[in-house]
C-alpha cells in the first residue's frame, strides 16, 4: 500500500507537465470557439488521440496509479484548460470504466477498443444511466431489459437523459432494470453495439455551460442485443440477483449502503475537475489584479481584492487535499467511514462555483464579457454541483454516514 503523500513523484510530475502543455497549447486556444459552436470538438479529440491522451492505455495507467493521484492530477490539468473540451476527451472513460468494472475479459477486449477508435478515426462512447424521473433517485429507473430466452437476446425499452456523447457514440453502455423489485440492486449494464436498430438520439440539450460536450437523450425502443452484451454474463447476473433477494429479505438497508459505497469511489474525480476549473479562474483573476491599475496602483494592493484572492487560493488548496485524500483511500481500499468521497466532491464543487464568481467580481465589467474566460468558467462550474450527485445528495450521504443512519 502506498503511503499518503502530498508530493507527486518525478514520473507524475512529468505527466502533469505534459498534460498542462497540451491543455495550454491545444485546449485553451480552442475553448471559446467550441463553447460558441456547442459542438463536439472532434479536431481536439483527434489531437489528444495522436499524442496518447485520448486512449484506454493512458486512462488505465492513471486509474491504476498506486498512489491514487494519477486520475485527479490528470483531471485537474485537463479541466484547467477548458471544462467542456476536457469532458469531451474524458467522457468516453465513463463507459470504459463501466465495462472494466463489470465486464468479462472477452467483453473488455472486444468493446473498449471500439469506444476509442484510433487516431485516424476517433470514436466516442456513452454511459447511459440517468432518466427523466430517475436522476438522484436511481432506484426509480424505468428502463427495462427483458430476456428473450428463445433467441438469447435482451430487449431494452426506455429513455435515458443527460448522456454525455448520447446518440453520437459508437458504443453505448446502458443501465437497465432487470428486476424492479430490487431497486438499484436489480440493475444490469448492457453494451449496445454500433448501428443497433431502435436506439436513437432524442433531444440534444443546449446547456448553460460545458457546451463543447455533447449531452442528449437516448431513446431505446425495442432494442435487441445479444446475450453476450450483458456485462458480466447471465450466470453472474443470476447469482447476484439471488444474493440481493436474500439480503433484501434480511436487511434491505445494508444492501443499499453497499451500493452507495460504490458511487462514493467515483466522486473524487469530479472534485478534481472542479479544482481545475477553480484554479484556472483564480489564476486569471490573480494575473488581472497584478496588472490592472486603478487610482495609480495595481488593484491587488487593495485589501478587498487581495483578501478575496487569499480566500480563493486557500479554498482551492483545501479542495485539492480533500480530493487527494479520498483518491488515495479509494485506490488503497480504505473505507469511506465519513463519506470522504462525497466530502471531496461537495467541497470542490462548491469551491469552483464560488471562486469563478469571485473571479468575475475581481475583473469587474471585463469579467462579465466573453472577452475574458472567467465568464465561461463560471458557467462551466455550475455543473459540478449537479452531476455525479448534487450537492444536496452529497450532504445527505455525509450526514447519514456520520450519524449511522441508512442511506436510501
Amino acid at each position: 500500500m502506498a503511503e499518503f503523500t502530498m508530493e507527486l513523484n518525478d514520473e507524475q510530475k512529468e505527466v502533469r507537465d505534459w498534460l498542462h502543455g497540451f491543455a495550454a497549447d491545444v485546449i485553451r486556444p480552442a475553448a471559446a470557439e467550441w463553447d460558441e459552436r456547442e459542438e463536439t470538438p472532434w479536431p481536439v479529440i483527434q489531437e489528444a488521440a495522436k499524442v496518447g491522451i485520448y486512449s484506454l492505455d493512458f486512462y488505465a495507467q492513471q486509474y491504476f496509479d498506486a498512489t491514487g493521484l494519477g486520475i485527479p492530477m490528470a483531471m485537474e490539468e485537463l479541466f484547467w484548460g477548458d471544462a467542456g473540451i476536457a469532458l469531451s476527451i474524458v467522457g468516453t472513460g465513463l463507459a470504459a470504466v463501466g465495462v472494466l468494472a463489470n465486464g468479462t475479459e472477452e467483453q473488455i477486449g472486444t468493446w473498449i477498443p471500439q469506444m476509442y477508435g484510433d487516431p485516424s478515426d476517433v470514436k466516442v462512447a456513452a454511459f447511459c444511466s440517468s432518466e427523466p424521473d430517475a436522476g438522484s433517485d436511481v432506484a426509480s429507473m424505468r428502463t427495462r431489459a427483458v430476456y428473450d430466452e428463445a433467441k438469447d437476446e435482451w430487449v431494452i425499452n426506455g429513455t435515458k437523459t443527460w448522456a454525455t456523447n448520447g446518440g453520437i457514440a459508437n458504443v453505448h453502455v446502458v443501465v437497465a432494470s432487470v428486476d424492479p423489485g430490487l431497486g438499484s440492486k436489480g440493475h444490469a449494464s448492457f453494451i449496445v453495439p454500433p448501428g443497433t436498430p431502435g436506439l436513437t438520439q432524442g433531444q440534444k440539450f443546449r446547456k448553460h455551460g460545458i457546451r463543447a460536450s455533447h449531452t442528449a437523450e437516448v431513446v431505446l425502443d425495442g432494442v435487441r442485443v445479444p446475450g453476450s452484451c450483458l456485462l458480466g454474463g447471465k450466470e453472474k447476473l443470476d447469482e447476484r440477483l439471488a444474493r440481493a433477494r436474500e439480503k433484501a429479505r434480511k436487511g434491505g438497508d445494508r444492501v443499499k449502503n453497499a451500493a452507495m459505497a460504490t458511487f462514493e469511489a467515483s466522486r473524487p474525480a469530479v472534485g478534481a475537475m472542479a479544482v481545475g476549473t477553480a484554479r484556472a479562474a483564480y489564476e486569471v483573476a490573480l494575473d488581472y489584479a497584478r496588472t490592472r491599475e486603478q487610482f495609480g496602483r495595481p488593484i491587488i494592493d487593495n485589501q478587498g481584492v487581495a483578501f478575496q484572492l487569499a480566500d480563493m487560493r486557500t479554498q482551492i488548496d483545501a479542495a485539492r487535499l480533500l480530493v487527494w485524500r479520498a483518491s488515495w483511500m479509494a485506490i488503497n481500499g480504505r473505507p469511506f467511514e465519513a463519506a470522504e468521497g462525497s466530502m471531496s466532491k461537495l467541497f470542490a464543487s462548491e469551491t469552483a462555483k464560488k471562486v469563478t464568481a469571485q473571479a468575475i467580481q475581481i475583473l469587474g465589467g471585463n469579467g462579465y464579457t466573453r472577452e475574458y474566460p472567467v465568464e465561461r468558467m463560471h458557467r462551466d462550474a455550475a455543473i459540478y454541483t449537479i452531476f455525479e450527485g448534487t450537492s444536496e445528495i452529497q450532504r445527505l450521504v455525509i450526514s447519514r454516514t456520520i450519524s449511522g443512519m441508512p442511506i436510501r
